[in-house]
């Protein structure tokens, strides 16, 4: 009768005790990226608040410090950098969308070239096995590489940090090299915003809308569904002129803090000497994929008449959260971006599983090399946080 009776109040204990840590290891998190992003936005560094977060959690995250946060919140960051995005629009913004098609098309093109340049970049200067180069050299989508990782026994940390640094470079370098180059307009603002009290109806079924539509594209599976839902809904409402209040520039930069931050805590539970160890592979496989997008991207210019930012950023081969916060961060055009970004993931997530089964059908243990049989026996590491 003890027993029966404690157990439930044992597990409630447990709850209580799991619900704490989280809550202060997110709060940690958050402070620390809010404190980096502060620095580089004092600094006036270009989208100074998505890279200082970054980078102070993921120094943070190497040093030790347990960072992470929850989904649900970093659901709620999601949504609101998909509001921002969408709120950027207006029917002039839209000018140029007759022309992207081709652009579109290119892109598709582009990241299967940066997919199968990384790939044996990491097959023949490094010695990785195909199914552990591939998906490290996918551009993209960590949450489904990683889940494709751990059902074929790859080596799941040396994808994750060469996915990670990746993100990471473009996050922090590409505002910079914009910035030199004269291609942004950062010092503009993140968004012309509204004051939350000054349309209120607004403001409320903005927010109705976003949210419904991105939940609705989580639950049939769309990746990133919670920044894609919410900025198209947002778009189209800005660029029909239907509402024009948009949301309050402290809630967007909050969404770019929460962005950066669940950026730099994945690598909590890495040692900084493992990261250390891959280092050469992921600058390597870091400057083949960025030199193919950028060949693409020439290429795009000669397509459409969009800015050279908005060209270039549409082009990375970063994580679409990323990369998509990097264009609101950098006042370049979201619904170009966006829609590169999304033709690419969407691509590139259909093709995955088949190519995944083409390289798997022809392995055999005698072609495998000493560096594939030490990748494909270190699956038993703890997989790198999503």
């Amino acid at each position: 009768m003890t027993s029966c009776s404690e157990s439930p109040s044992s597990e409630r204990l447990a709850e209580a005790g799991w619900l704490r840590r989280d809550s202060l290891q997110a709060a940690e998190t958050l402070l620390i990226g809010a404190a980096g992003g502060a620095v580089f936005a004092a600094a006036r560094f270009p989208a100074g608040w998505l890279a200082g977060a970054m980078i102070f959690c993921a120094a943070a995250a190497l040093l030790g410090r347990p960072l992470g946060v929850p989904r649900p919140v970093a659901r709620f960051f999601s949504v609101i950098v998909g509001m921002a995005l969408g709120g950027v629009v207006n029917p002039v913004t839209l000018h140029g969308v007759a022309a992207w098609p081709l652009s579109v098309a290119l892109i598709a093109l582009a990241m299967a070239c940066v997919t199968f340049a990384t790939m044996t970049y990491l097959r023949r200067v490094h010695g990785w096995d195909g199914m552990t180069a591939l998906l490290a050299g996918f551009p993209g989508a960590l949450g489904q590489v990683m889940a494709y990782a751990a059902e074929e026994n790859c080596d799941m940390r040396a994808i994750a940090i060469v996915q990670m640094m990746r993100v990471a470079i473009l996050t922090i370098g590409v505002p910079a090299a914009l910035a030199a180059l004269g291609l942004t307009a950062a010092d503009r603002g993140v968004v012309q915003a509204t004051g939350i009290f000054d349309a209120p109806g607004e403001l409320v079924l903005l927010i109705v809308a976003c949210v419904a539509a991105g939940f609705i594209l989580v639950r049939l599976g769309l990746p990133g569904g919670l920044l894609i839902g919410p900025m198209v809904v947002s778009a189209a409402l800005h660029g029909s002129g239907l509402i024009s209040a948009t949301l309050p520039l402290w809630v967007t930069v909050i969404g770019m803090i929460g962005i950066g931050s669940i950026g730099g805590a994945r690598f909590a539970g890495t040692p900084a000497r493992l990261v250390l160890s891959y280092l050469w592979a992921a600058l390597g496989a870091f400057a083949v994929s960025l030199a193919i997008a950028a060949l693409f991207a020439s290429m795009a210019g000669l397509l459409v008449y969009e800015s050279a930012g908005d060209i270039a950023v549409a082009y990375l081969p970063g994580a679409i959260d990323a990369m998509m916060v990097l264009a609101l961060a950098l006042d370049l055009d979201p619904i170009f971006v966006g829609a590169h970004h999304l033709a690419r993931l969407l691509g590139l997530s259909l093709a995955l599983p088949v190519v995944i089964s083409a390289l798997r059908q022809p392995a055999a243990p005698s072609d495998e090399s000493p560096r594939s049989r030490n990748v494909r026996g270190s699956s038993d590491r703890r997989p790198f946080g999503d």
